[in-house]
């Protein structure tokens, strides 16, 4: 067991020394005097404050030798663990690397670091930045230490201590791989320090840290140092989320179960309309509920913290366009929450961030608007924002020169930016899907920033009112400590030929059966074999109870279900046949034809823009695949364009008319649909739509049926008085026994997954001569240089010698399409695209994807399991074209439709992976690494050179 550092000369400890033996005063000198030799206590005197118990047990396990896992909430002090790993490195000589998963908290961490320790002994390595890389400290990003492990680096030379700041981050399903990569390939005599948010399974995570990394020591602290108090607000008043209840229970407000409760039984519009009268007595109660309940608005709540001394103040918001209208709903409202002297600070520091950027540039991207919200102390932060935008934000905020910030999520995973209350608009958002609730682990991230260090004496967390809220439910958010870590990790191409080059393949299987991946898909075989035997068990009994003392029960209730999965299978049948015609129909309609919709959302009278006939994928457009059918685009009666599926035709469709449709039609214009839309109703809205007729059922003519029927009646069992109740125990064998060999194959399934999947992706690679047996080829070579998603498109492109003779302008724009994503697919406008050899090489590519993507499917590698090559995107490739030829950044914005901050980091990723094609090129007979590199100078300029982060 740790014991904690005695508390020093001058406490009631050393004054009880004075009551104590000679031999005993003497031990306690000598302990004292071992403590005071220790790194900690150099450490500690570093800081004008006193650490935690939790700190201090896991900087010692540090200095014991062991690896620790510290798992903490947001704001508790876990870097200083961080820090003491620094400490410790350069005491003993040592380098350490301190990783982060974004580049902003690098660039915030080397600023941390530089001031306590100067800037010859920190350096920075990031995708776009390189600083004294060769200092003792450096701090990095994730996959920058990844990619220095398969490339051998030089720089990992005396490595003594990696620090993994936010490791929970492993659980991230795009990038979580990196962090497990990390783990498993660091070499043994570095020691390892995770510092993870608080997760509920901590103590299964540091299990596996135990077994790769050895002695680690798992540190847990659900203590936040500055508590934090929850609370709804609805209307005027603030309503406390909890009451205190005996022995210091936490019960949920009996005011707020009573609002929800009122607000639940208040008649909606529709039962008033249906006639439903209401008496005089509910009216009246129903007005004054009004009164006192409502949203309110963001002007309002920020006010109302304002009064109560609740600012500085983050309000989640999960929309960037909501953020910024907040911003403008505040100047409208003529909210000021600085004075004059703190409206100059702003100006100043604002002027002086922001120097270097060209005065053209600065209007476009609204600087003056963003400016007077930064002078009142309000500022939207999302990344839609110039970096170098966020960057002062940010600063302000810390400074206290911004009190009112309207946030995305993103916010609540990165920098250091605590403040006194955090408020969620809605316990709802988009995740790309769907709208689905946030999880007690989002609630948990996005509350914690309330309540700054040696600040604040509480945090406060206030969720605004909304009609249909249930209080328990957002008392179980905000009480609940489960945010497990589930692991991500999927091998990769470049993963494998990089790992069979360093350890052959034999070696590299064993290496990935020892990720947390498959650790915790072992672990959770245990509990699915206790469930098979339980069933087995059950199994016995149902076989007992089905028995029938007329015949074989077993074999009557099979012809039952035989009969039954016949009957289902010509009901398939016949709905497959019927969505058949449909589509047939479907792919007969022409642009003019008046339709109607026979079913959902879009339902009704409807114009075929373009019938969307599946022609394949030309010009990379995100839309259809060719077994989704035809997916016509219309103009429905109601002035929405929308690209409908077949799932919309459960039956045949035809054109109830004809219209003409203007060459001046415009689907972005408002003006234009609404005038179509009227000609629409005008021309066809009187037209009834054709009832489908029914036809009779297959079942009635099928021999199989007749058959199954004929043999059920002549069976003994079918005369037995106790039949159905035989058959329901029959049904429940049946159930179960499907349930046990499920669990069964997912069993099969979960031993060495990771293994069957990196075999997958190795025969893949030896059909494309990647490798030969243990031997990585020239191809397999190139690969290991590209990293990213689309890594192994990348290196056939440059086999296929696709890139050859562009221009820097039209390698970047086919650059773009392997590492841009849509964040919504546009079904409605191809994307644009330069023309001549730039149009022609991205179509190659889709054509090589294509083949790629068929051949992934022959090995059964699966897109929906993580693994394998997604489409490409060419959503950015006109823009990339234009900024790299050199187009102002107005017209390129405009043309892109896109925020200035997205086209920044879609920019600073396509620096990144030009810089991997440049380096992976063929150095002979190739003109692609030397476009690659003037593309790179191309595209760093302006906006994009001037943002210190991406």
């Amino acid at each position: 067991m740790i014991v904690p550092l005695s508390v020093g000369p001058g406490t009631l400890e050393s004054t009880m020394t004075e009551d104590l033996s000679p031999a005993e005063r003497y031990a306690a000198a000598r302990r004292r005097a071992a403590e005071q030799a220790t790194a900690l206590a150099s450490f500690r005197e570093m800081y004008d404050f006193g650490l935690d118990p939790f700190q201090i047990e896991a900087c010692q396990a540090l200095e014991a030798g062991k690896g620790v896992l510290v798992a903490a909430p947001t704001g508790s002090g876990k870097t200083i663990v961080g820090e003491f790993a620094v400490h410790l490195a350069l005491r003993q000589g040592k380098k350490c690397f301190y990783t982060t998963p974004i580049k902003a908290l690098s660039n915030q961490k080397y600023a941390d670091l530089c001031r306590r320790y100067g800037t010859a002994k920190v350096g920075l390595l990031t995708g776009d930045n390189s600083v004294n890389s060769d200092a003792p400290v450096v701090v990095m990003t994730t996959e920058v230490l990844r990619n220095m492990l398969y490339a051998g680096s030089q720089t990992l030379l005396g490595l003594g201590y990696v620090v993994m700041d936010e490791v929970h981050y492993l659980s991230d399903r795009f990038r979580g791989a990196v962090w497990e990569e990390v783990i498993i390939h660091l070499p043994e005599s570095v020691t390892l320090v995770s510092l993870s948010a608080t997760v509920s399974n901590a103590e299964e995570f540091g299990d596996w840290l135990d077994t790769v990394r050895g002695d680690t020591e798992v540190i847990v602290s659900e203590h936040r140092p500055v508590p934090l108090f929850q609370h709804v607000l609805a209307g005027r008043r603030m309503y406390d989320l909890f009451e205190e209840g005996e022995g210091h229970k936490k019960a949920v407000n009996p005011d707020l179960v009573r609002l929800a409760r009122m607000e639940a039984t208040r008649p909606s519009y529709q039962d008033r309309r249906r006639g439903r009268a209401m008496r005089e007595a509910d009216r009246e109660r129903e007005r004054r509920q009004r009164s006192r309940v409502w949203t309110p608005g963001r002007p309002e709540v920020i006010e109302r913290l304002d009064s109560e001394g609740l600012l500085p103040a983050i309000t989640f918001i999960f929309s960037r366009a909501a953020c910024e209208a907040a911003v403008q709903q505040c100047l409208y409202a003529g909210l000021r929450l600085n004075d004059e002297e703190a409206r100059e600070q702003v100006r100043a520091l604002v002027e002086e961030r922001t120097a270097h950027i060209a005065s053209e540039d600065l209007h476009v991207l609204g600087y003056y608007e963003w400016l007077e919200g930064l002078q009142r102390g309000i500022a939207a932060h999302h990344a839609g924002m110039l970096p170098t935008f966020k960057e002062v934000v940010e600063e302000l905020f810390v400074r206290g020169l911004v009190k009112a910030v309207f946030a995305t999520e993103t916010l609540a995973l990165g920098i250091n930016m605590p403040a006194r209350s955090v408020v969620l608009e809605k316990l709802v958002k988009w995740n790309g899907e769907q709208h689905a609730d946030i999880t007690p682990g989002e609630y948990t991230q996005l509350t914690g920033r309330a309540g700054r260090r040696g600040i604040d004496v509480e945090g406060h967390a206030v969720v605004l009112w909304q009609r249909g809220m249930s209080p328990e439910h957002l008392a179980g958010l905000a009480g609940t400590r489960t945010y497990p870590l589930r692991s991500s990790f999927k091998p990769s191409y470049n993963m494998a030929v990089n790992l069979v080059e360093q350890f052959g393949r034999h070696r590299s299987r064993e290496l990935l059966e020892t990720s947390f991946a498959q650790f915790q898909a072992d672990k959770s075989v245990v509990g699915i074999s206790r469930q098979v035997q339980r069933n087995e068990e059950g199994l016995a009994g149902y076989k007992a109870s089905m028995t029938c003392h007329l015949g074989d029960f077993e074999e009557y209730a099979r012809l039952r279900r035989e009969l039954k999965d016949r009957e289902t299978e010509l009901a398939r049948q016949g709905v497959a046949q019927r969505r058949a015609e449909a589509t047939v129909a479907l792919e007969r309609l022409k642009p003019g034809d008046v339709i109607h919709v026979p079913t959902g959302k879009y339902a009704g009278l409807a114009l075929v823009l373009d019938p969307g006939l599946p022609a394949g994928r030309s010009n990379g457009h995100r839309g259809f695949d060719h077994h989704d059918g035809p997916r016509p685009l219309v103009l429905t009666a109601e002035r929405q364009v929308k690209r409908l599926a077949t799932m919309d035709f459960p039956v045949p469709v035809e054109p109830l008319d004809r219209m003409r449709i203007p060459k001046s039609f415009n689907p972005r214009s408002p003006q234009s649909r609404r005038d179509l839309a009227s000609a629409l109703r005008t021309k066809a809205g009187h037209i009834p739509p054709e009832r489908a007729r029914k036809k009779r059922s297959q079942a009635a003519d099928d021999r199989e049926i007749a058959r199954l029927r004929t043999a059920l009646r002549a069976h003994p069992c079918h005369g037995c008085d106790e039949r159905e109740d035989h058959a329901r125990w029959a049904e429940r064998y049946h159930r179960l026994l499907r349930d046990t060999s499920q669990l069964e194959r997912r069993i099969e399934g979960r031993t060495n997954t990771i293994a069957r999947t990196f075999d997958r992706i190795v025969a893949l690679l030896t059909e494309l001569d990647y490798l030969r047996g243990d031997e990585v080829t020239e191809h397999g070579r190139r690969l290991a240089r590209l990293y990213g998603e689309l890594d192994l498109l990348a290196s056939e492109c440059l086999r296929e010698r696709v890139w050859e003779g562009l221009s820097p302008a039209e390698l970047a724009a086919c650059a773009s399409a392997l590492v841009y994503e849509a964040r919504v697919g546009d079904d409605a406008m191809a994307p644009k695209l330069p023309s001549g050899k730039g149009k022609a090489a991205l179509g190659e590519m889709v054509r090589i994807w294509g083949r790629l993507d068929a051949l992934e499917e022959d090995f059964r590698i699966s897109q929906t399991e993580g693994v394998g090559q997604r489409e490409p995107d060419l959503g950015f490739a006109w823009a990339a074209y234009m900024w790299a030829s050199g187009k102002g950044l107005d017209e390129v914005l405009r043309e892109a439709e896109m925020p200035a901050g997205d086209f920044v980091r879609w920019c600073k990723q396509l620096i990144d992976v030009l810089g991997q094609i440049s380096a992976a090129a063929p150095t002979e007979d190739s003109t692609v690494a030397k476009a690659a590199r003037k593309a790179v100078d191309q595209l760093l300029r302006g906006v994009v050179a001037y943002s210190s982060v991406g």
